[in-house]
């Protein structure tokens, strides 16, 4: 049973859905969101006013790859975080479709796994369009002005091994940030998510 659940996770991750949204495209200034995390609080970029930028992750509990990220994703926080680019985390999955990615679920997987960074649901999937984010996990990293505007300065995947971060031989989540603190420009700007397909809402 499951082989064949991990089967059809893989099936979906190779399909692109016909209502994957375009999205922003790296340079693009990012609108700010506002969104319930598993606290019960809501957060925005605004929450963190001491932020240089954000390293913003699509995830969600029960994609097989979001799985084997989900430890990279804690250490990228663990990292970054005390530099200025803290980790956050938003769910945008339909419950319905994946009743594990529900709220209820995140609450429990985010105590399990302690998580340290926010870990958000997109109830309305309104800000995984805006950003054109269809794979889980994709990544979207964002530097933040002078006057607290976000820019993307990165789009696509945390590293290139989707299996364990130990054949992981580029690390691109963690060069494009580091560069950005280093005040240089980013070298690889876009790479391709590699992830369990969105599950996006039919009604």
């Amino acid at each position: 049973m499951k082989k064949l659940l991990f089967a059809l996770f893989l099936l979906a991750a190779t399909v692109v859905s016909a209502q994957t949204p375009a999205g922003y495209k790296v340079g693009d200034l990012a609108q700010p969101f506002n969104l319930k995390n598993v606290d019960g609080k809501t957060v925005s970029p605004a929450s963190f006013p001491n932020a240089k930028g954000f390293i913003l992750v699509f995830t969600c509990n029960e994609c097989p790859y979001t799985q084997a990220y989900e430890q990279r994703i804690i250490e990228l926080d663990k990292e970054f975080r005390p530099k200025g680019y803290p980790v956050i985390a938003i769910n945008p999955n339909d419950p319905r479709a994946v009743p594990g990615d529900s709220f209820e679920e995140m609450v429990k997987r985010a105590k399990d796994k302690k998580y340290t960074f926010p870990y958000l649901v997109d109830e309305t999937q309104e800000v995984a369009r805006t950003y054109g984010a269809n794979r889980t996990p994709h990544v979207f990293v964002l530097e933040k002005s002078a006057d607290s505007q976000l820019f993307v300065r990165y789009i696509g995947a945390i590293d290139n091994s989707s299996e364990s971060a130990k054949g992981a031989s580029q690390l691109y989540v963690s060069d494009a940030v580091n560069q950005l603190l280093a005040g240089k420009p980013v070298s690889q700007t876009l790479t391709r998510a590699i992830g369990c397909g969105i599950k996006w809402k039919t009604m």
